[in-house]
């Protein structure tokens, strides 16, 4: 490998540091940390548009983009590892084998980004062209990989997340919007530095600080109008859930069975209608409020979604519902297997049963974007051989319907955990006419990685696209409330059994996004192909004025 080759994969493995380090590393993220993405992509980019004499300049763009995609995922995701070695029960060896095999898969988006961006050099002979087309083919190759292999993790436009000026172009361009401000900004100052120009240079150190001064923009706080009471029940995936036998209640001096003092005790933490807790992000320095009570009643109970025993079609759970929504005057919805029986045949769901102010079960949400090995197996049939490998998989079948649930005279939307990423789909309880989202999940599968906080921000950012208040109740933690704004407004330690009263309103109002989706990012797919098709149409022409006429 020649020292101009080091030098261009150097760059490139720059990169894949630096846009890492404006993301959470293993807690929440630093506002001044976000700051690294107006520029991190620069060294990647000048690694694709570097003059080098010799061929294979597509073959060395492909792998410079995916050398930068392969190292990225694998920072990014390296909680993969964590997640299938202690709570997978993988072997070493085999979890390191999935975040490789997951990181080079995810790593060839970023190699076609890299061979499209070469080429348009190659075919214009203009280093101008194609830092031009960068922002808008990133764009395009983000939203790509949101409908291809589907898993739109840490899009960069999520790194601005507590960027209130940034984020209000989300309403109409959605995350994607984002990320194109920020692959401009990058793509100008690393046209500074090529074409040494200092006006390029200026443009882009000038939109970097005026843009990122959005920090300190606040705006004016959401109105409440409810209460919420959200249970974390802090329960370990790693221990038996299952409740089985007695368990010995000093109060009473007898032995209790387990299903018992497990319900009732979440039913006696979700009476809590008045709790102190954190005026924002956990974990950082945001102060701890003990608020006055006065005695408002909660209008919702929320259950999270955590390895417990409760199953929809157990009359016991039924009739612990009855009894808590009856004493409340409390909706309810609560995360648990549920089940469809069809002869011979039984479907199980990953599901979130909700249960009106009287008790009455109103119906359920079942998860329809489930984990792949995590929740079911893909292409089961293939795998057949790698039974020791997925022996620890669920076997839960989709939803297929995003219902829309009429509680207290609201329209509540209601998704399960890593559900959360998909923009696309989230929008589409808003437009069936949801008024408030409800994100129940179980981040423990995370551990203490980075995977709770990156998970967070993304859920924050459909917050901000429809601009709704969005309840978000976790096992392990982050719990929280969430403003319009995406704005942490109450939250509650990780790790802690707690339940946590919030207070949140209501938005019937449609914003672009909610009503037409990834347009912004498809016009920028439909620029990209027209671009590229014009660079297809040079090289044509240019060999043509070559070769020899007969």
């Amino acid at each position: 490998m020649t020292r101009t080759s080091q030098a261009r994969l150097g760059l490139a493995i720059l990169s894949a540091v630096l846009l890492n380090l404006c993301f959470p590393i293993a807690g929440p993220l630093p506002v001044w940390r976000a700051l690294f993405a107006w520029f991190g992509a620069v060294p990647l980019l000048l690694a694709l548009v570097w003059k080098e004499e010799g061929g294979r300049r597509l073959w060395r763009g492909f792998f410079t983009g995916w050398v930068f995609g392969v190292l990225w995922y694998a920072i990014n995701c390296y909680w993969i590892y964590q997640t299938m070695y202690l709570y997978g029960g993988l072997p070493s060896p085999a979890a390191v084998g999935i975040l490789l095999l997951f990181s080079l898969i995810m790593g060839l988006y970023y190699g076609l980004f890299g061979w499209l961006v070469a080429f348009v050099w190659h075919a214009t002979g203009c280093v101008r062209a194609p830092l031009l087309l960068a922002p808008f083919l990133w764009t395009a190759i983000d939203l790509l990989g949101a409908h291809l292999i589907k898993v739109p993790w840490d899009q960069l436009g999520y790194s601005q997340i507590d960027n209130a000026a940034l984020t209000s172009i989300a309403p109409w361009t959605g995350t994607y919007g984002i990320t194109f401000v920020l692959l401009a900004v990058n793509a100008c100052l690393a046209a500074g530095f090529v074409l040494q120009k200092k006006q390029w240079w200026a443009t882009g150190v000038v939109a970097m600080l005026v843009l990122e001064a959005g920090v300190l923009w606040h705006p004016a706080a959401s109105p409440t109008t409810a209460t919420a009471v959200l249970l974390q029940e802090n329960l370990s995936v790693q221990q038996d859930n299952s409740w089985a036998g007695a368990e010995w209640d000093p109060k009473t001096g007898k032995y209790v069975d387990q299903w018992d003092v497990n319900t009732n005790r979440f039913t006696e933490w979700s009476k809590r209608t008045c709790t102190p807790y954190i005026a924002g992000m956990p974990e950082t320095h945001a102060p701890v409020v003990t608020p006055e009570c006065d005695g408002a009643p909660a209008s919702l109970i929320v259950w999270p979604e955590a390895p417990t025993a409760i199953t929809e079609g157990d009359p016991r759970f039924r009739a612990l519902m009855q009894h808590m929504t009856t004493e409340t005057g409390a909706a309810a919805i609560v995360g648990n297997a549920a089940a469809d029986v069809r002869g011979a045949h039984v479907d199980l769901y990953n599901a979130a049963s909700v249960f009106g102010a009287d008790g009455a079960l109103l119906g359920r949400y079942a998860k329809i974007h489930l984990v792949p090995w995590g929740e079911y197996v893909p292409f089961a049939k293939f795998f057949s051989f790698a039974r020791g490998l997925t022996r620890n998989a669920g076997r839960f079948t989709h939803g297929w319907k995003r219902s829309v649930f009429r509680l207290n005279r609201h329209h509540y939307g209601i998704f399960i955990c890593y559900e959360s990423i998909f923009a696309a789909e989230i929008r589409q309880f808003v437009v069936n006419g949801a008024e408030v989202l409800v994100n129940i999940s179980d981040d423990g599968w995370y551990g203490d990685t980075s995977a709770p906080w990156q998970h967070l921000n993304m859920a924050r950012m459909r917050a901000v696209e429809n601009r709704r208040w969005l309840l978000r109740d976790t096992n392990t933690g982050v719990t929280a409330a969430i403003d319009p704004y995406g704005r942490i407004t109450q939250s509650t330690p990780r790790h802690e059994y707690t339940s946590l009263a919030v207070r949140y309103g209501f938005n019937d109002d449609l914003t672009f996004y909610t009503r037409f989706g990834d347009v912004f990012a498809l016009v920028c797919g439909i620029l990209s192909i027209a671009t590229l098709a014009r660079a297809v149409r040079l090289t044509i022409e240019r060999r043509r004025v070559l070769s020899p006429s007969i």
